[in-house]
């Protein structure tokens, strides 16, 4: 009776110890495990953060366009310098396109190309296209020079080809008189290494060439020409 006793005793421990190891590991792994993340957003929160900076980045610079071309539109001509610096080809375009439009003048236009010269800014094709219109109603010797060199400022050879063939025109009809044939052959070389060499070996550039060396030609076999 007594061994029977101690067995079942003996028994009742075992099942007590299994239990306790049993449910301990369960215990540890509930309080190893992580609370959940604040952050709904996990993983994809920088993702979340740059694409507001990018918005925000992209606001400032809409405003700073309209804010440069409302300057340009008063006749603040810092605007140019600023929408320059900006590398934005388009907005310094459209902000240079508001004081073409300004220069009704031959005097507003002088003025506005000795402010891009002092400045070292580019010119497009809208203000040559103001500057040649000018010469071609008026030519002389001084708004001849200054109409290849602005052409030839644009880096565009269909530009000054234009030019050319447009002084040539002007040259074969008289209108050029102050100039003789080897100054203005002189004039259409040396204004053609203003362009780029990228430019120059373009396609456009090839027919460029070929116009010049019609024009040359032409012009070395005027009479009095090389005196």
């Amino acid at each position: 009776m007594v061994t029977l006793l101690f067995t079942a005793v003996a028994i009742l421990l075992l099942f007590g110890i299994g239990a306790y190891f049993w449910q301990k590991p369960a215990e540890s792994n509930s309080a190893e495990r992580l609370p959940p993340p604040t952050n709904a957003r996990g993983l994809f929160a920088d993702e979340y953060s740059t694409a507001l900076d990018d918005a925000e980045h992209q606001a400032l610079l809409a405003q700073q366009r309209e804010e440069l071309i409302t300057q340009a539109g008063d006749g603040t001509r810092d605007a140019l310098v600023e929408a320059h610096l900006t590398g934005d080809l388009d907005l310094y375009d459209r902000v240079l396109h508001e004081f073409v439009q300004f220069s009704d003048s031959d005097p507003k236009l002088l003025s506005l190309l000795s402010y891009l010269s002092q400045n070292q800014l580019p010119v497009n094709r809208e203000l040559a296209g103001a500057v040649l219109a000018s010469w071609k109603a008026a030519p002389d010797r001084g708004s001849t020079t200054r109409a290849l060199h602005l052409a030839a400022l644009t880096d565009e050879p269909d530009i000054y080809r234009g030019a050319v063939e447009s002084a040539l025109l002007m040259w074969r009809a008289g209108k050029l008189g102050d100039i003789s044939a080897i100054e203005l052959r002189a004039l259409f070389e040396g204004e053609f290494w203003v362009l780029s060499s990228r430019s120059r070996s373009s396609g456009a550039g090839f027919v460029l060439k070929r116009t010049l060396d019609g024009a040359r030609r032409e012009l070395e076999t005027t009479p009095g020409a090389n005196q």
